[in-house]
């Protein structure tokens, strides 16, 4: 099996990457949104913020 990041062989320790480094960028990767997992939109980014900050205005309240 090779690393999935530079494709050379992978160690035990890190498997399934080859050092610590490969595995550090793989999760930054992960952390700065480079690998998303495809499905629906959850619900709390479905909904749109409709205050000048991005938080809900209160009922009654103009925008």
């Amino acid at each position: 099996m090779s690393c999935p990041i530079c494709n050379k062989e992978t160690d035990p320790k890190y498997r399934p990457f080859c050092s610590k480094r490969c595995a550090d960028v793989d999760l930054a990767r992960w952390l700065n949104g480079s690998y998303v997992i495809p499905g629906d939109i959850a619900e709390e980014e479905e909904r749109a913020p409709t205050g000048p900050t991005g938080e809900d205005t209160p009922p009654g309240k103009p925008h």
